[in-house]
């Protein structure tokens, strides 16, 4: 039996194919570029998971303190200028922390620094939408592990691996058969063209390809961060 040609759109086969080609290229590439950029920023992350949760860490913390500024102001502005709140911050009970064995203790921090490190907002620098997701997620996992029950941060943990909580993005393949349009081709052409452009701008991978030893990256992001949260702890030392 004669294998069946179904018609293209602008009826021709020779460039339908050779955009197809393009394209399976282009993810090839792709594919490499963010690979590389992911494992470099594994081992990255890797030297700086202290200066990582520390920094997460006082960020929430001084967004509780603005927060609660906020609040202050808008209180006083309800009840009069003469309105006096109590100060200080709210104090979370830690009961159950210090009623933790050692094990459990040791436990929880395990568990802890593995999540933070697996939602840190930095790692989905490349998935601007993701950010504030991962943001959201380690307030709610700092505001876990600080009230002590392991239980709780357990079942959180097994949440954020299983993927429940941050999806990655699944590749998306072109369909095997000659009925797809020849504008989708060109669109999905131009859609990949972006996405590689956009991986290989990225800092990381100009860090990785540039860089004559690109491990030399790493103390200037322990700079960074150790400037970092020199600052946030001067914002934040009401707070203790």
């Amino acid at each position: 039996m004669k294998e069946k040609h179904f018609p293209i759109e602008n009826n021709n086969e020779q460039e339908y194919l050779l955009l197809k080609a393009k394209i399976k290229t282009l993810q090839e590439e792709l594919a490499i570029v963010e690979q590389k950029t992911a494992a470099f920023e594994a081992i990255l992350r890797s030297h700086l998971e202290n200066e990582l949760i520390e920094e997460r860490e006082l960020t929430v913390l001084y967004k509780k303190l603005q927060q609660q500024k906020k609040d202050k102001r808008l209180a006083q502005k309800q009840r009069g200028k003469n309105y006096v709140e109590k100060q200080g911050l709210k104090v979370v009970n830690r009961t159950t922390i210090n009623n933790l064995s050692n094990d459990e203790k040791n436990e929880k921090k395990r568990l802890y620094r593995e999540a933070m490190l697996q939602v840190h907002p930095d790692k989905f620098s490349m998935n601007h939408e993701k950010i504030d997701l991962a943001t959201e997620i380690t307030t709610k996992l700092i505001e876990i592990y600080q009230t002590g029950n392991l239980n709780d941060l357990k079942k959180f943990h097994s949440h954020i691996f299983i993927g429940k909580t941050i999806e990655n993005d699944k590749n998306q393949t072109l369909e095997k058969t000659a009925l797809i349009a020849d504008n989708y081709l060109k669109n999905e052409l131009e859609k990949i063209i972006k996405q590689l452009e956009f991986a290989k701008a990225k800092h990381t991978y100009k860090v990785l390809t540039e860089y004559q030893n690109p491990l030399t990256f790493i103390n200037e992001l322990k700079d960074f961060y150790n400037d970092r949260i020199f600052k946030l702890k001067k914002r934040t030392r009401k707070a203790k």
